[in-house]
């Protein structure tokens, strides 16, 4: 079709982190999605492959970005760019680490190598079962010898013994290498990794252990970009946790102006922090800052502190909360926290059902599809021509009428579900409201207020994407695409 169905997988050190959802028909996908990964200390790197999702068969590996831990960690704010796609070899795709025992008995003429192969583990999968089946080729000074294969594992137990004589005057500078093949019945071998050792440190001292697999040296040239690019944001953030104690002083500092509202509001560690954070730290600042005063079961006072020196910096009511201010992301913070499920349990029936349905909805003349074939409503019989404009415009305004109804009637009908918290809130900062704009011309000011963060910042974007709110676990295809950015607008 000329087009794609793309997926991203991220790796930490080969092994499979997160995937995100498949954008269907797409050659510029979005994605928009976010992990918080919680990585050991000693990580090497990070990968993100790109994929083609296909029916049938394998998906088709369209490129990757690769980030080493040196790479992430010069950037203290974090890397945010666009990344050429590198083409993806399968010599270099290896993972898994494999048991060994190496020694070289002192007594004994000719000297003889013994090479235990213990068992692997994690090795990449190369058969369509998600499975391989690996042995174990092992050379030394000219000679190679090979295990046994096990079949449909990517967790082989060999307990194998292969043996090398050396002779003296050839040792030099000579090397065991230790390969895993996964074996195929048609074709060529797969290669799942190998590991070298210099022969003079096994003669000095038995070697035993599990090692890393590694892949061939790489002789891939770069592609230049013509496979693509990924836009990615990664930042890496190493916390030390600390027990409670520690932290009380902060907390007593931040939750001072509202346990004790008398001291000047323009000096609190609050309205410092306000004027200090930057647009692109606020985000950060508001989720923090909603999480500490949840847990000091003050949530309510700070959105009620935070929106209240928001009222009095603004003289039209028209841009009540339309920046994104502290208050504003604290409060769309807040919601999402607290009212995540209620949010699933009112769009949930009506979101799976355009899912499901995929009904053709457009009411742009210049995007309208007018050669598509007709259904007759009982018998469902297809009528080959085109429909007008009117028609598909009729017709689309009929089913965003009716799914709209049904999601005004599921909020409208959910009340006693919205939780008490945000009804709180809410309350609260339409009495604020009322207080700071007390004239009939801006009566309506009270509850614009409520309906700018209930609507624009909380149901609207949850019907334009349900994915990032958990509502659904893939991206919809584009003609669902469709109907939800016209609901939503």
């Amino acid at each position: 079709s000329g087009s794609s169905d793309p997926y991203c997988v991220v790796k930490v050190d080969n092994e499979v982190v997160a995937r995100t959802a498949t954008v269907w028909k797409s050659l510029n996908p979005f994605w928009g999605e976010e992990y918080t990964l919680r990585l050991p200390h000693g990580f090497r790197s990070l990968a993100v492959y790109v994929l083609d999702e296909d029916t049938i068969g394998q998906d088709d590996i369209i490129g990757k970005v690769s980030l080493s831990r040196q790479q992430i960690l010069a950037e203290p704010r974090g890397v945010d760019s666009w990344l050429s796609l590198a083409p993806v070899h399968p010599d270099e795709e290896v993972q898994g680490e494999i048991h060994l025992e190496l020694r070289v008995p002192e007594q004994g003429h000719p000297r003889v190598l013994c090479c235990h192969l213990i068992e692997a583990r994690d090795l990449a999968p190369r058969d369509l079962s998600g499975t391989s089946d690996p042995f174990a080729r092992v050379s030394c000074c000219g000679h190679t010898l090979e295990t046994a294969v096990i079949k449909k594992t990517r967790f082989p137990h060999w307990d194998e013994v292969l043996e090398f004589e050396l002779v003296e005057g050839e040792l030099g500078e000579a090397v065991l290498s230790v390969e895993v093949w996964d074996w195929d019945i048609v074709g060529k071998n797969d290669f799942l990794g190998r590991v070298e050792f210099p022969l003079d440190t096994i003669c000095t001292a038995p070697t035993k252990g599990w090692f890393q697999l590694l892949p061939f040296p790489s002789t891939a040239e770069t592609l230049g970009g013509q496979l693509g690019a990924l836009r990615l944001a990664v930042r890496l953030v190493e916390d030390r946790v600390l027990p409670p104690s520690y932290y009380q002083p902060l907390i007593q500092l931040l939750t001072e102006p509202i346990l004790c509202p008398g001291q000047p509001p323009a000096g609190t560690a609050l309205a410092i922090l306000e004027e200090v954070t930057s647009g692109e730290s606020r985000q950060d600042v508001a989720t923090k800052l909603v999480k500490i005063f949840l847990g000091q079961g003050l949530a309510v006072p700070l959105l009620d502190y935070l929106t209240t020196r928001e009222l009095a910096r603004t003289t039209d009511p028209n841009t009540l909360f339309r920046s994104n201010s502290l208050a504003s992301k604290s409060v769309e913070q807040f919601m999402k926290v607290v009212g995540l499920p209620y949010l699933h349990e009112v769009l949930k029936p009506v979101v799976n059902r355009i899912f499901e349905e995929k009904k053709y909805v457009e009411l742009d003349p210049g995007k309208m599809d007018l050669s598509r074939s007709r259904r007759h409503p009982c018998r469902r019989i297809s009528f080959k021509g085109s429909l007008s404009e009117a028609q598909v415009r009729e017709s689309s305004l009929e089913l965003l009428k009716g799914y709209l109804g049904d999601i005004v009637d599921a909020i409208v009908g959910s009340v006693e579900k919205c939780p008490l918290l945000m009804r709180m809130a809410f309350k609260q900062l339409r009495r604020r409201v009322e207080e700071r704009f007390p004239s009939a011309q801006h009566e309506e000011a009270r509850y614009f207020s409520i309906s700018g963060f209930l609507f624009l910042r909380f149901f609207a974007p949850a019907v334009l994407t349900p994915k990032l709110f958990s509502l659904q676990e893939q991206h919809a295809d584009p003609r669902t695409s469709r109907t939800l950015l016209l609901l939503a607008k």
